[in-house]
């Protein structure tokens, strides 16, 4: 067993995640597996921060010159206004939920978005420019993830949620600030997968342990070759894959944005190219 004076030196950068509770987190897991695959002299751990010491605890990467952290909730939106710079995606997702220190210098960057049109491009083999997007749910992972894709080339976005004020709000977001055209459809009346290449399901329907539950969807009108990714992860395999999964498409889990969110995290904190495979063999699922 590798000791910890063997692991630690005055000379180790540390990285960490900023939320609260952070006990369930699979970061640090993923994070110190690449370091200890590439021998770089990185730590990664988590510290829970309560809301009411957020402001302290950036400070604190500051002061402490910690070479990033991740940002979970419920901090992703209120750190926001403690950093000095945003990327164009984490300002139009309008969270954060990974900082870059440089020199005394905090960025505020949305890997949870780059990091799912990573996947798509990564693993899915799916590439967004041109393509028409369905995303359903109005939340922040829907805002990340619609952000991004219109971002990275789609050529529409249609948003699709149960609070028709929240999709058309996300949808003229997206229509007035990137490229891309945008439109709120209602849900779930009028959603019409057949036009579109891509579905996103962001809402949690069917996460562990309200495991039977699935969003209501005209599943009968998918298509083989369009792709489905339910963000929800845990169970693996959710009722609203298998039922797209029936009708022929292309179905993956939200795993990949996990991933491929830290892969990113990784590379902007250490310069290096983060070893996928090594992350991916460190989550649990």
């Amino acid at each position: 067993m590798v000791s910890v004076s063997e692991l630690i030196s005055a000379r180790t950068r540390v990285c960490g995640l900023l939320g609260y509770p952070v006990e369930h987190s699979f970061s640090p897991a993923m994070h110190n597996a690449a370091f200890r695959h590439l021998g770089l002299d990185f730590v990664y751990l988590a510290f829970p921060v309560h809301p009411e010491r957020l402001e302290e605890a950036v400070a604190g990467v500051r002061a402490l010159h910690l070479a990033g952290v991740n940002v979970t909730v419920p901090h992703k939106e209120k750190v926001i206004p403690y950093l000095d710079e945003l990327t164009d995606g984490a300002r139009l997702a309008g969270a954060v939920n990974t900082i870059v220190h440089r020199e005394g210098h905090l960025v505020g960057h949305n890997t949870d978005g780059a990091g799912f049109v990573r996947f798509l491009t990564a693993d899915a083999g799916f590439n967004p420019a041109g393509k028409r997007v369905l995303v359903l749910g109005a939340g922040g992972a829907a805002r990340a993830v619609a952000v991004h894709l219109a971002l990275a080339g789609v050529e529409q976005v249609l948003v699709a949620n149960r609070t028709p004020s929240r999709a058309a709000e996300l949808a003229a977001l997206i229509h007035d600030q990137t490229p891309a055209r945008a439109c709120a459809v209602p849900w779930p009346a009028d959603v019409l997968p057949g036009e579109v290449d891509l579905i996103v399901q962001t809402t949690p329907l069917g996460m562990h342990p309200r495991v039977d539950a699935c969003p209501d969807f005209p599943f009968h009108r998918l298509r083989p070759e369009q792709v489905v990714v339910d963000l929800v992860y845990n169970p693996p395999r959710t009722l609203f894959m298998e039922r797209a999964a029936r009708s022929g498409a292309r179905v993956y889990n939200g795993l990949g944005m996990l991933l491929y969110q830290g892969v990113l995290a990784f590379e902007l904190w250490t310069g290096e190219r983060a070893p996928v495979e090594v992350m991916r063999r460190a989550l649990p699922f």
